[in-house]
């Protein structure tokens, strides 16, 4: 009896030891994970190497398996790289190693490993690893030379940085003679419009290594290159010409539309080449109020201008009502941006303002382009839905998840995996392997229920970026609890009430900003839910007499909010109560927002297309959108994004504005 009766008290105590050590292993194991992360960062490939063992089991292994391989990629032999990748089989790093070896592959020209691996690459996302393919498709006739050599042309002009793949693709193609020469130029033509002299440089050394020099030259004093072209130029050196205007109506837009008036650019480029050049003075001209852009861009032919272009003439017709110039400049795009939400929409007003080919046959085709992107998913979605005559309200929520939905979530790895990896701190390896497991890199991808199950997962935990850019993704369902949560909502609900700001406009304004994460912190240094700059959250703390206020303060929560309400409110107050003008100003400054208001009253919907910087306008685009969804769901009511927009014109009191503003 006492032999059982010690047997029986033995059991909870090495359960309960067997259970403390497990704590302690996994502990040990989450140490060591975060020592990797750090070995990796210095690129310590030994410590990595040495630590390795110590995850083994762990649920994030593959994570320390990829920092210790990616370590040793430029050593490392095919036999080796293949072992790391047999070792985190299905997960996003191993795909993640297979995707840098692949590229460490293509630049040593070593295409037999190339070959071999790239079967196997899932995400195939890497616009370098698809043109290195084009290119070895072409070379073994598995797809047409001119079918890959387009598509690496497109690849290689999204590019924003000189890279290896596109270019060595492109240098292959342009010797076969399957690339013309024109598309080496019009690469070099958009990088010096937005002043990537590396691109340029790149792209012109694969016609000739000995303009490489002119271009530099260009790129430092293109009015000086210019002159010394007074007399007749070469055939050759006309794109250079080209490059030089361009480059010049960056520095001074005024000059550039000077030069392009003189007789000798007037015989000398071609159509072709006066029509770009036109179109890239009409954007110039377009992204400064009152400029005459209009005037600009039908000196040249529509049909020869970039996209780009293209999209600035039809804001530029906006801008002064012309409704034709819009119509035409939609016309003349390609198929894919005419079919953008942006264009079927603006297309639609056109319409309406022209009355052709007569009101009742315009009006026909408007509401049906209306009707084909009407929805509260988006900004113009929404206007389409108010042209259509149906506010906006908050769509019925999907069916709830069912008790195997729930299981599959329990079971899935890759969000396991993701949810851990953010729970130790390691949030954007946890953000990429969350995005793979739930991004369409398997046959049919997640369906939206799996969707909407994944963004509940993440709800649940509490990671709102997840939460919503998972669940934009469904297609048909769409449930706006998850796209549109609502965190800290007693605070948020209580501070917009003491200071008079609409809740909605407030909680869409830090959806776009951070997503809800607290700790969020921009590449500029802005910080916390509503990304409030150093200076301005010193500036505003004294403002509403916070004299305690110190800078780390700022990514505490109820702080953050107080000081990111506080200045919201000022912007507003100063710009009149205009959301979208006061949204312009948070994100771009007060003194920016002012300058854009100037020139003829517009309507909100016009002037917004107006602004100048994408980010910018896509930003109060985005917050104005998000806005009226959260006022859908907080007051249950109908709303109208056309009635938030308003109008936008120059101050009714030039002498009330707040020029300490920051």
């Amino acid at each position: 009896m006492k032999l059982v009766s010690l047997k029986q008290g033995l059991v909870p105590i090495m359960a309960a030891l067997l259970m403390q050590g497990a704590a302690w292993a996994e502990g040990s194991a989450d140490a060591a994970l975060l020592e990797m992360r750090d070995a990796f960062r210095r690129n310590h490939t030994q410590v990595l190497s040495s630590l390795l063992p110590r995850v083994r089991g762990h649920v994030l292994e593959p994570l320390g398996v990829y920092w210790e391989a990616k370590a040793r990629l430029e050593t490392a032999s095919p036999a080796e790289l293949r072992a790391a990748m047999e070792r985190m089989a299905g997960t996003y790093w191993e795909d993640r190693l297979r995707n840098d070896w692949l590229l460490r592959l293509g630049k040593q020209r070593d295409w037999v490993n190339f070959e071999a691996e790239l079967p196997r690459y899932r995400m195939n996302d890497d616009k370098q690893v698809q043109c290195y393919a084009l290119m070895l498709d072409a070379v073994a006739r598995r797809k047409p030379a001119d079918e890959a050599a387009r598509q690496v042309a497109q690849l290689w002009h999204a590019q924003r940085e000189a890279d290896d793949g596109c270019a060595t693709a492109a240098k292959a193609f342009v010797d076969s003679g399957h690339l013309k020469p024109e598309v080496v130029w019009q690469r070099a033509r958009l990088a010096m419009e937005t002043n990537r002299p590396a691109v340029v440089t790149q792209a012109v050394a694969l016609l000739n290594p000995d303009w490489v020099g002119m271009v530099s030259a260009i790129a430092v004093d293109p009015a000086r290159y210019l002159d010394e072209k007074f007399t007749a130029i070469r055939p050759r050196t006309k794109e250079l010409v080209t490059l030089a205007i361009i480059r010049l109506a960056s520095l001074d837009t005024a000059a550039a539309a000077r030069e392009m008036q003189h007789m000798r650019w007037k015989t000398q480029l071609t159509h072709e080449e006066r029509s770009w050049l036109w179109g890239v003075i009409g954007k110039r001209l377009a992204q400064t109020p009152q400029g005459p852009a209009l005037a600009a861009f039908v000196n040249g032919e529509d049909r020869l201008m970039h996209a780009d272009h293209l999209a600035w003439k039809a804001r530029a017709g906006l801008r002064a009502g012309a409704w034709g110039h819009v119509r035409d400049a939609i016309a003349a795009m390609g198929e894919a941006q005419r079919n953008e939400t942006i264009w079927i929409y603006w297309r639609a007003r056109a319409l309406q303002a022209l009355k052709e080919p007569d009101v009742l046959a315009a009006q026909i085709q408007a509401l049906a382009l209306y009707e084909s992107i009407a929805s509260t998913r988006g900004y113009h979605e929404q206007l389409a839905m108010e042209e259509l005559g149906r506010p906006i309200t908050t769509p019925p929520a999907p069916a709830p998840l069912t008790p195997q939905e729930l299981a599959w979530l329990q079971a899935h790895p890759g969000l396991q995996r993701a949810l851990a990896a953010i729970r130790l701190g390691l949030r954007s390896e946890g953000v990429r392997e969350w995005n793979y497991s739930t991004n369409l890199h398997t046959a049919g991808g997640m369906s939206d229920r799996e969707l909407l199950a994944a963004a509940a997962l993440a709800c649940q935990n509490e990671l709102w970026d997840r939460c919503i850019n998972t669940s934009e993704r469904s297609r048909d369902l769409q449930d706006n609890t998850q796209r549109f949560p609502m965190p800290h909502r007693a605070l948020v609900l209580k501070r917009s009430a003491e200071i008079g700001l609409d809740p909605a406009y407030v909680y869409g304004l830090i959806r776009q900003e951070s997503r809800f994460i607290t700790d969020a912190r921009s590449g500029v240094g802005a910080s916390g839910l509503m990304q409030v700059m150093p200076a301005t959250a010193r500036w505003t703390a004294r403002k509403i007499g916070l004299t305690d206020f110190e800078s780390h303060q700022i990514t505490d929560r109820d702080t953050n909010i107080l000081i990111g309400t506080a200045y919201l409110k000022f912007a507003l107050d100063d710009l009149e109560g205009s959301l979208p003008l006061a949204a312009a100003a948070y994100n771009a400054g007060p003194q920016r927002a002012r300058a854009w208001r100037e020139g003829a009253v517009l309507p909100g919907e016009i002037w917004a297309e107006n602004i100048p910087f994408e980010e910018t306008r896509d930003y109060v685009k985005k917050v104005l959108a998000n806005t009226t969804s959260y006022a859908a769901l907080i007051t249950g009511q109908p709303q109208s994004l056309r009635a938030r927009m308003g109008v936008v014109g120059p101050a009714t009191d030039p002498n009330a504005i707040n020029k300490e503003l920051p």
